[in-house]
């Protein structure tokens, strides 16, 4: 059970292809992906989560609304923008994300490192920089 992408994706190019089996169990892809961001990130508002997949503002709005609903997520306001989270107190929840901590030690690298490794918060002023590469 690994995610897959598009040699199109890896170009830049389309939204991410999703296994079929994920998409199946969550609905669709769109939701998928969203709890792999938040698996991965811990949190997220809906603009960083659509312009990282490349997927419609209002359509990964919805996916939050509806997984919030549900008790999936949980939101809170934050200046003008709401940050999603996982719903820590649903014991249901705790195993999901075990599903999905699983199912992100499967992407191969390349996919990792485009969608699941950008930076969350700028650079600490007087930092120094260190160059990997």
């Amino acid at each position: 059970m690994t995610l897959f992408l598009s040699p199109a994706t890896l170009s830049g190019g389309v939204a991410p292809v999703m296994n079929p089996v994920l998409e199946a169990i969550f609905g669709n892809r769109t939701a998928a992906w969203v709890l792999l961001f938040l698996q991965c990130y811990g949190e997220g508002h809906a603009l960083r989560i659509a312009k990282t997949f490349g997927f419609g503002l209002n359509m990964t709005q919805r996916q939050l609304k509806r997984l919030e609903e549900e008790g999936v997520l949980v939101s809170r306001l934050v200046g003008n923008i709401r940050l999603f989270s996982f719903n820590d107190r649903n014991p249901t929840v705790r195993n999901l994300k075990e599903l999905l901590e699983a199912e992100l030690k499967l992407l191969p690298v390349e996919q990792v490192q485009q969608y699941f490794r950008g930076r969350q918060r700028p650079r600490q002023s007087g930092k120094a920089f260190v160059h990997n590469g």
